[in-house]
């Protein structure tokens, strides 16, 4: 099953992977990848969310008159996130996914969607419960195991967040995101040598990604190596400029000129 699961760890990881206080979460969608794509409606729907959700709910309204049932409510819901006001869509999604006459791989996709809202609107707490549930129902599914350890790492629950991770890592080894909120949870547990082999695991997949670059520059200054956490916080800006990441490293960078400055 495809996973869904990249912005709400954009938006959440950094949250309780630095420990400071969150980005406030900006209106965004998740991937909504997870759910079959049984129809050129549904294609379509996902393809008018990204300019920001109006011609998607437009278009959902639309495809529900003529009988789109089920995945015109999903469109809608979708496209309610996007807009800006991802409580609503969370609560449509959960309620949705909570249906019992629906299949389980549908059910779950929905209740994964409806955890990553309920993350963007700032509510992990309300993320949990979705989430556990989609995976109740899709044991194997990485994509909301991650989800899950985002969750739980957000509400200090690092033990949780460091089992999710790992399970997420065995099921598939190459997901990046898997092994770097792996490392956070195992440095919020003062286990930093085992955080670091974890980060360099993820940079072996991805030499470049900005997560496991952001970690361990953290795990880096944590260490005393000033030089390298810079590296690393600056390569994170050159990569992504924008986004949570980029927030932080942006942010740690500054911190840590500023004794520079004073001095």
């Amino acid at each position: 099953m495809a996973c869904a699961a990249a912005l709400a760890v954009a938006v959440w990881g950094w949250w309780w992977v630095i420990g400071s206080a969150p980005p406030a979460p900006a209106p965004a969608l998740p991937e909504a990848a997870r759910a079959p794509a049984p129809a050129r409606d549904d294609k379509e729907c996902l393809e008018r969310l990204r300019p920001g959700g109006a011609a998607a709910l437009d278009f959902a309204l639309a495809w529900e008159a003529r009988g789109g049932g089920d995945g015109a409510r999903r469109c809608a819901a979708l496209a309610i996130v996007a807009g800006g006001e991802p409580e609503r869509g969370a609560a449509r999604l959960e309620a949705l996914g909570g249906r019992p006459g629906a299949g389980d791989a549908a059910r779950a996709a929905w209740l994964g969607e409806a955890g990553q809202a309920w993350m963007l609107a700032g509510q992990p707490r309300r993320a949990l419960g979705p989430i556990t549930l989609a995976l109740s129902l899709a044991p194997a599914d990485a994509g909301l195991l991650v989800d899950r350890a985002a969750a739980s790492g957000a509400l200090g629950h690092f033990g949780d967040a460091l089992e999710d991770a790992g399970r997420a890592a065995a099921l598939e080894p190459g997901r990046v995101e898997a092994w770097v909120f792996r490392a956070a949870a195992l440095r919020r547990l003062e286990r930093t040598g085992e955080a670091l082999a974890d980060v360099a695991r993820a940079l072996a997949i991805d030499p470049g990604n900005a997560a496991a670059l952001l970690e361990r520059g953290i795990l880096r200054r944590m260490a005393g190596d000033t030089e390298g956490a810079r590296e690393d916080w600056e390569a994170v800006l050159a990569r992504e400029p924008e986004g949570g990441a980029a927030a932080v490293a942006r942010r740690n960078l500054e911190l840590d000129q500023a004794p520079r400055r004073r001095g």
